[in-house]
């Protein structure tokens, strides 16, 4: 049975479940940042996944940069699967702009993260509709 991490429950907010993710909004203003975790339990890398997962997985991460990096008009999307900190398979969606605090740099370590206030919260959930409709999402 499939179970979240607690430190990705602890850090993100949910904004639904995909065909085959959890979708995530890390709670950090500073950036757009939604991460994907694949709802398949014991899976650390993608190579786990099925090959169907696989690019189901692509598919959803693929639509969620291109629908982010519209509606935020990004100088960059950064998408990466770490896993040093939470094992747990994960897929980070960040807009990177040219003036952000950590360009060109990673964003991990640059900053301690700034909560969204509940407004802020509402409303870039509310922005996300349209991302969030592509991957199939109902709204929140």
């Amino acid at each position: 049975m499939f179970e979240l991490h607690e430190r990705l429950a602890a850090d993100t907010h949910s904004l639904g479940q995909s065909a085959l993710c959890e979708v995530r909004l890390m709670n950090d203003r500073t950036w757009p940042w939604i991460i994907l975790v694949p709802a398949v339990s014991g899976v650390r890398e993608i190579y786990q996944l099925t090959a169907d997962q696989q690019m189901q997985l692509l598919k959803e991460s693929s639509a969620l940069s291109k629908g982010m990096m519209e509606l935020f008009e990004g100088d960059k999307m950064n998408v990466a699967a770490l896993g040093n900190m939470v094992p747990q398979l994960h897929l980070h969606h960040i807009v990177r702009f040219q003036d952000d605090p950590a360009w060109p740099g990673p964003v991990w370590g640059t900053q301690a993260p700034v909560p969204y206030s509940d407004e802020e919260l509402e409303r870039v959930i509310e922005k996300l509709q349209p991302v969030l409709e592509s991957l199939a999402l109902p709204s929140i």
